[in-house]
């Protein structure tokens, strides 16, 4: 039996017969059953393949797609303990719902798969609606990048690097871009109806989604299980809930344990936790560091002199340097409508420490003044959050925005930013960083 599971045409009829059996009308669970061993026996990577062969074998993919939920199970059984995984942690954990967010990747992956297995089969009014099906798929499947991807690069990753695991984050984010990029030349090839690249792209694009599906199941979320406290996934929970989730809603997770952000880490890998980290990322490990020799990051955040601010620390020179640096003018009224703050640098109206402690009102034309109050007295009373103004001065065009500063409900002043837009007017298509020069 199992050299015949190990077989891909035989696993490819034993799908064909349990699907027939679900289109006839079987119980669920009954069929299931009955072809646990096929369902345990394939693996994630091969149900693309599979999927495909069965619709050029004139499977409709929309009857296919029907059995999603059944796909899942497949994937679930297949992926070594993944579902197991997702059950031995509480409901809105954040390794539960990372593992629970790939259920529903790989369901509209295998979705995205199927339509575009079927396009050679289809043309006229049929293959229009296919494309329409593939780009909301495709464009569905963009949250992907926005919220699980974004998750990990910006919240799990720093846990990993400060323990010295820098490898494997550049492998998984390199391999997000790649996912990322075919996602919008998949979308681009629909926009130009290059419809014979858009069969083989949007393949490919539901075989990358999978392929990191399993990296991740198999790599990242059992390393982080190994070596995170629940302080640290109590923080990555919080941060996770700013950024958000892809097609589920977690339920809150509590946890008495004191929040542990990447910069507290003091961590170093033992070669006890060493030796329990998955095969796969020690094989990932050699396979880019040669000898693994890890190194944590020991540097301190926090220096001596640091202004603690809500979202950091930096030092008085470095924060005044930086608002001098943004290419902007930058003057802060307080509450009281006095001047206290200006940024230095190169600006495009004169300051002068001579005008700190003024009262703005005074800082204007008389003529103005009545206008002034009027923008100050609706920041004030939360009718309005912003009052701009575009000038032409020296063949320039200069943006003047005023916006209220609030906290916790406490209206503590405002601030001017004026810019001078011109070529920012002239800007067409795209630069990326990967464009400079």
């Amino acid at each position: 039996m199992s050299e015949l599971l190990n077989n891909r045409e035989m696993k490819k009829e034993k799908l064909k017969e349990m699907l027939k059996k679900l289109h006839s009308g079987e119980d669920e669970e009954k069929v299931k059953e009955e072809f646990k061993d096929v369902l345990r026996s394939i693996s994630p990577l091969e149900i693309p393949l599979i999927e495909q062969d069965l619709v050029a074998e004139g499977i409709s993919p929309r009857e296919i797609a029907r059995m999603c939920d059944i796909h899942v199970e497949i994937f679930r059984e297949s992926v070594s303990g993944a579902e197991k995984e997702i059950a031995s942690y509480p409901e809105g954990h954040p390794l539960r719902n990372l593992y629970e967010e790939n259920v529903n990747i790989v369901k509209d992956s295998e979705v995205l798969n199927l339509y575009s297995s079927s396009l050679r089969r289809t043309d006229g009014n049929a293959m229009k609606n296919t494309m329409k099906v593939i780009e909301g798929l495709v464009r569905g499947l963009k949250a992907v990048g926005y919220t699980h991807y974004n998750v990990e690069e910006m919240v799990v990753f720093p846990y990993l690097e400060r323990r010295g695991l820098n490898a494997v984050p550049a492998v998984l984010w390199r391999k997000h871009d790649e996912i990322r990029a075919e996602m919008n030349k998949v979308l681009e090839l629909i926009a130009r109806e290059e419809y014979g690249k858009v069969e083989e792209m949007g393949q490919d694009l539901a075989a990358r989604l999978i392929d990191m599906v399993f990296r991740e199941n198999n790599i990242l979320y059992p390393t982080l299980k190994v070596l995170l406290s629940d302080g640290e996934f109590k923080a990555i929970r919080r941060l996770s809930d700013e950024i958000g989730y892809y097609k589920i809603e977690p339920k809150e997770w509590i946890s008495n344990a004191k929040e542990i952000m990447p910069y507290e880490v003091r961590e170093e890998i033992t070669a006890e936790k060493l030796m329990s980290l998955p095969q796969h990322l020690i094989q990932e490990l050699k396979k880019n560091m040669g000898e693994v020799n890890l190194k944590a990051d020991e540097k301190e955040l926090i220096r001596n002199g640091d202004m603690a601010l809500e979202e950091g620390y930096m030092l008085p020179e470095e924060l005044s340097a930086m608002l001098a640096t943004i290419p902007a003018d930058i003057t802060f009224i307080d509450s009281e409508d006095r001047v206290r703050f200006f940024s230095g640098g190169e600006r495009i109206f004169t300051r002068t420490r001579a005008i700190l402690g003024r009262p703005v009102q005074l800082c204007h034309p008389p003529k103005s003044v009545h206008i002034v109050n009027k923008i100050l007295r609706a920041f004030k009373n939360g009718e309005r959050n912003k009052a701009e103004f575009w000038i032409d001065m020296g063949g320039r065009k200069i943006l003047i925005q005023y916006f209220p500063v609030w906290k916790d409900g406490k209206y503590l002043g405002t601030i001017e930013f004026t810019t001078d837009i011109t070529d920012m007017q002239k800007i067409k298509g795209e630069k990326r960083l990967l464009d400079w020069s």
